[in-house]
Parts: structure tokens; sequence; C-alpha cells
């Protein structure tokens, strides 16, 4: 008997550390990419803050802390910022780290083919001072700057010329598509795109090690149904998102936790502002409604966020009024109200336009990129209905959404935008700047919103130090976008993560699910 106690009492330990070395999880969305500068979304950067490393890196707090830079301070009068770097750091293949990483990290995230591009726009040199310090240069004072490139990841230079990766291709893909080698806490080792990804951690990370994993492994799992059942099955340890109409029982299992919190993500509805023609349904061909104004404030008026929120999201998310959420540092508080659902304004504003009998168009939506996304859509739907409004509907998974908008094939569209810097500013720049390639403006206007204000304000609010007068102006920009229906916010989308009950993380509002900060008990 004590042989067999023994036996027993060495499986269960052998099965505890079993448990405690293995983690696995799942999300709706599997990476597009593994190039860090190739695709600019949360599933890419999110997967890849665990792989790849930047100057600086975003705490559980959300603060900027160092990370392959020690410290940084502003050059001169403005002129920019100087960067120590960190010595003593290297790639998963062994490679050491240098200021030649980060100039060719720099020239590959802001080249032509990089949806990174816009992050560098203030940017107008970077210089090696040497093997451990860079300046990077702007065009005006930028106070900002070290938070607007937390998400900025530093390639080997040396892995990716030789790879035939010395640029990013999101279009065809190359090595880095499928492949990586950063300096971050954990090392992809297998990767099967659409079925899982394995990683494990990297042995001469520079890092203090807070987790107790040596295997992770992600799988997309598209069905919600089949997300749930792997976690209450113990198949999984965590998805990420938790069906909303499932929260409420999950959380009475002993077994399973859910993790709750309010994300950084607004999630609104885009327009075709330069298209001159309608491109779908019936309509087709026919002028774009949306060009005017009236039409945008109808469909503002029409949709009906309270019972959307009711309904789908189950009191789980709040209104939006801007681009930006009331945590945002920028946001304005003298815009905080949303158009009131008034289907009788609407109409109105129809008629005044010229279209009382309503029109038809084609709403683009994904369907496995944001919480409810397309029963969001069809919710939108409905209620344009309501208003003489019919939308036909295109659902699709993401990855095939991002290239149908990058072609300008909608005639309206539903976006989710967290911003990275956590700052009014960036959507300004990414969303409501007149697209400019040469000056990296606007990569995320899929509707080429344009007001001259606006791009005259950018420049100013990036470079002021002032507290008070930056909000003015961002008042001022909040002010333009909101009269002139540039988007329809809708609600700030909320994070519902299930989890193990044995499993410890952290949950940011910017939605990273960071490995290195798990603990299985």
């Amino acid at each position: 008997m004590k042989h067999l106690g023994l036996a027993t009492a060495l499986l269960a330990l052998v099965g505890t550390q079993s448990v405690a070395e293995d983690f696995k999880w799942a999300g709706t969305t599997d990476p597009q990419t593994l190039d860090p500068h190739a695709v600019n979304s949360t599933p890419v950067l999110g997967f890849l803050n665990n792989v790849y490393e930047g100057l600086v890196r975003r705490g559980k707090d959300m603060k900027i802390e160092p990370a392959l830079a020690t410290s940084w301070e502003p050059i001169g009068d403005g002129e920019g910022w100087r960067f120590t770097l960190r010595e003593g750091v290297t790639f998963h293949d062994g490679a050491t780290f240098d200021a030649e990483d980060v100039l060719f990290s720099y020239e590959r995230a802001s080249g032509e083919s990089a949806d990174t591009r816009s992050w560098f726009a203030p940017v107008s040199s970077v210089e090696v001072v040497d093997p451990y310090t860079i300046d990077i240069l702007t065009t005006a004072p930028n106070p900002i700057f070290p938070d607007s490139i937390a998400n900025w990841m530093i390639m080997d230079k040396g892995w990716a010329e030789a790879n035939g990766s010395a640029a990013p291709d999101k279009e065809n893909g190359n090595f880095a598509t499928l492949n990586a080698n950063g300096t971050g806490a954990f090392k992809v080792t297998s990767r099967e795109t659409g079925l899982k990804t394995i990683l494990e951690p990297h042995a001469d990370w520079w890092g203090e090690v807070e987790h107790n994993i040596t295997r992770a492994e992600f799988t997309p799992i598209q069905n919600p149904a089949t997300a749930v059942a792997a976690l209450l099955s113990g198949a999984v340890d965590l998805i990420n998102p938790v069906p909303i109409q499932d929260a409420a029982r999950l959380s009475e299992n002993p077994d399973v936790k859910i993790i709750q919190g309010i994300e950084a993500r607004v999630i609104m509805l885009g327009f075709g502002h330069e298209a001159d023609e309608l491109k779908f349904t019936a309509d087709a061909g026919k002028p774009n409604p949306f060009k005017d104004v009236k039409v945008r404030q109808a469909v503002a008026q029409a949709v009906n966020v309270p019972a959307i929120l009711q309904t789908i999201m189950r009191g789980n998310a709040e209104p939006a009024s801007q681009l930006v959420s009331p945590a945002m540092r920028g946001y304005s508080e003298a815009h905080s109200e949303r158009p009131a659902f008034d289907v009788d304004a609407a109409k109105a504003l129809l008629a005044e336009a010229g279209y009382p009998d309503g029109f038809s168009f084609g709403l683009k939506c994904p369907n496995n990129r944001y919480l409810n996304d397309e029963a969001v859509c069809q919710a939108v739907v409905s209620l344009l209905a309501q208003v003489g409004i019919t939308a036909e509907l295109d659902a699709m998974p993401v990855q095939n959404y991002w290239p149908e908008l990058r072609a300008d094939n909608f005639d309206m569209y539903l976006l989710g935008w967290s911003p990275g810097t956590f700052d009014a500013e960036h959507p300004l720049r990414f969303l409501a700047s007149t697209p400019n390639p040469d000056k990296k403006l606007g990569s995320w206007n899929f509707g080429g919103y344009s007001n001259a204000r606006i791009d005259e304000l950018l420049p100013m609010i990036q470079s002021e130090i002032d507290d008070t007068k930056r909000q003015a102006m961002l008042d001022e920009a909040a002010t333009i976008l909101q009269e002139e229906v540039a988007y329809v916010p809708l609600y700030v989308q909320p994070l519902v993560w299930g989890v193990r009950s044995n499993i410890e993380l952290t949950q940011r509002p910017d939605n990273f699910f960071i490995l290195r900060w798990v603990t299985v008990n």
C-alpha cells in the first residue's frame, strides 16, 4: 500500500507539473501574419508582443516602461529623442541586438509596404550615435513620441535580410510572415496558419521571468459554442472573448473565472466619403448619398445604440460619442453626448437631402473580429430599414475583410479602433487625416474623409506641450468630426475573458494578452 501511495503521489506531482508548464488559449482570430510591420491590428500586435519587443513597452497599468531601451530623453529644444539601448540582449536565434537593428527596423516599419508607416509621420530621421545609442529626430517637438512607439517591434537586420524579408509584404507574404525571430520572452517554435501556433520561453531573455510556462499553444476557434465547450472541458485554459450571452452561466461554474473590463476600443460605422457613386445593390452607379452630411446624420440618429447595447451586449458596453473612450487622454468632455435615437428626425433629414423614399447600399462587416460584430451589423440593417434605408449586409472573416476595405469595396463599413498611444491624437492621425502616403497619414481612413482644419490641427496637437492648449485643439477636432459626422461612433467594446480557475493573469484594456504574466497553479 505504501508503494501504491507513493506511486499515486508521484503521478499527482507529475500531473501538477505538467499542468503548470503547459498553457493553451483560444481566440476568434488567428494572427494574420507573424511580421510585426505588415499588419497594424490588435490580433497581430497583441500576439507578437509576446515574441518581439520595442524600445519601450506598456506595463500592467498601461504606463510606458523600458524594454530594449533602458532610458530616453529629449534632444535639445524638441528636436527629437535619444534612446539608450539595453546591452546583452539576444534574438531568439542567438544574434546580438544593437542600434543597427533599430535603424533597420525604423526603415522597414516606415517603408511604403509597411502597415505601421503612419506611426512615423512625425519622424524626420533616425541616427545611430554608437552601438547602444540612437537618436530619433522629429519634424517638430513631439512630447508623446515614446508613447506612440510602444508597439513598434524591433527585428534582427541580419536575419531579415538573409531570409528575403527586408521589407514587409502583407499581400503575398515572405519568410517573416510565417517565421519570427524576436527578443521577447517567448519564441515561436511551430506555426500552422489557421490551426495552431506554439511558443516556448526564450531561455536567454533579458527580463525577469514572472510566469511558469514551458509551452504555450494558441488555437483560433471561431465558433463561440466550441470555444465555451473547450474552456469547460479544460481543452483550453483561456478563451477571448467569452460570448456575452454565456458570461453569467460560466461565472457560476467553479472551474471557470470570468474576467471582465472595458476595452480601449470604440466600435463605429464608417462611410465612403470620397466615392462619387454607390457600389452595391440595385442603386449601384447612382450618386453616393453618404457624401451629404444630412444623410450621415440620419444614419447616426436611426441607429438605436442603447437597444443594441441592451439586447446584443447584454448591458456590458458603454455608448460612444467620439473616436476615443472617456478613459483616453484628450477625450473631449464637451462632446460626451452622442446623437439621440430619433426615427422621425432621421426621416426628415433624408427628405431634406433628397431621399424621401430612402435608398439602398452595401454594408461591409467582419464576422470574427469584434465582439458580436455580425450581430451588431444585422441590428444596424434592421434599424436603418425603419427610416427607409435598405442595407445589404456582406459579413466575412477578418482576413478577407481588410483587403476589401483597402480596395474600397464598400459603401459603409464597421470598424473598431483602439489607440495604441491611449491618446486622442492617435485616431486623428490614422482615421481622420486626409490619406497621404507620402506623409504617412490616414492609413486606416478607408472612406477618404478629409477636412483641411483637421489636417492643420494634427501637427499642432502632436507638438503642443501645454495640456490646456492641446486639449482646446482636441476639442475643436472633436467638434468638427461630430458636426460633419465623419464616423458614427457606437459603443466602447467590453472585454470578457474566460479562464480556468487555476490560472492567474493580467487583462489590459488594449486587449493584448501577455503570456509572461501568466501563472498556472
